[in-house]
């Protein structure tokens, strides 16, 4: 059975672009295929042989996913890629690759665009749903994503209130793909009682510090000695987790960020954590769904 690709969502903005670039450096690194999708509900079928150009309405659909294939083409000639045209609208589409795929890579603005923030973002809502890992890629500043753009190590912030294998697997195979380092962090904030008339009490943060740090060392072991070619550094960050993962990922080729499965109706899909990371950090954040 051959492995599942990596489906990228195009949608013609440079942002997606951006996303299938980093995608097909991944699947290149990881010897997956490509998947580049497009999803339009007014896709039509298609037309007879011959048709001009100017008369298939499919035109811009197809020239979006070329456009695409062409610069993929360009940076790794010997990789498998797939051009899919679908008619169902983006999420649903996206939701259902995700079932059949390693990973999701989609363009994000971050908050550069202030309508990205108000109205929400089809990105945003695929990593708050779908199965498999998010990747979420901002476009490069003027320029098309040069190679190497992923040098300077994966960092993933984790939390330790819950199980966070997923998250540690992700990371590690990552980190390794690219025979990069991993920095883990784990952001630990200060509980009432650290808290005196004076300031923080010095006594309780260190003892607080020392728990988190040995708990967070248990929770990374069993996956340093599986991937024992992968240099870790992992850290306990007393203060805000969102902060503590911002930090880490500075400088970094990629964060990765968990978002639970299992949420009250009424609760955001992305917790404040992954919204915080997605929106501000300018490296790509790849989103893991863990229960």
């Amino acid at each position: 059975m051959e492995p599942a690709p990596i489906t990228v969502g195009l949608d013609g903005s440079p942002e997606s672009m951006e996303a299938a670039l980093w995608a097909a450096d991944e699947a290149d690194r990881r010897g997956l295929g490509l998947r580049l999708l497009h999803a339009w509900v007014l896709l039509a079928g298609e037309p007879a042989t011959g048709l001009p150009a100017d008369r298939d309405q499919n035109y811009w659909a197809k020239r979006i996913v070329r456009a695409a294939a062409t610069a993929v083409r360009e940076r790794h000639l010997d990789l498998s890629v797939t051009e899919d045209l679908v008619a169902e609208d983006p999420e649903t589409a996206l939701l259902k690759a995700a079932e059949s795929s390693t990973m999701v890579v989609l363009g994000s603005r971050g908050l550069d665009r202030v309508e990205s923030f108000f109205l929400g973002d089809i990105g945003l809502q695929v990593a708050g749903r779908a199965e498999r890992p998010v990747v979420l890629v901002r476009a490069a500043a003027g320029a098309r994503r040069p190679a190497g753009a992923d040098e300077g190590g994966v960092a993933a912030g984790v939390s330790l209130h819950g199980p966070c294998d997923s998250v540690l697997e992700f990371a590690f195979e990552t980190a390794a793909a690219r025979d990069m380092p991993l920095r883990v962090v784990h952001g630990c904030p200060l509980p009432v009682q650290a808290y005196a008339p004076w300031g923080v009490d010095p006594d309780v943060a260190q003892e607080i510090g020392k728990e988190a740090e040995e708990k967070l060392s248990r929770a990374v072991q069993p996956w340093r000695e599986r991937n024992p070619g992968v240099t870790v550094t992992s850290t306990v960050r007393l203060g805000s987790a969102a902060r503590a993962a911002l930090e880490a990922a500075a400088g970094a080729g990629l964060l990765v960020i968990g978002r639970r499965r299992h949420h009250p109706a009424v609760a955001p899909r992305l917790g404040n954590v992954a919204q915080a990371c997605v929106h501000h950090a300018r490296c790509p954040v790849a989103v893991v769904p863990h229960d």
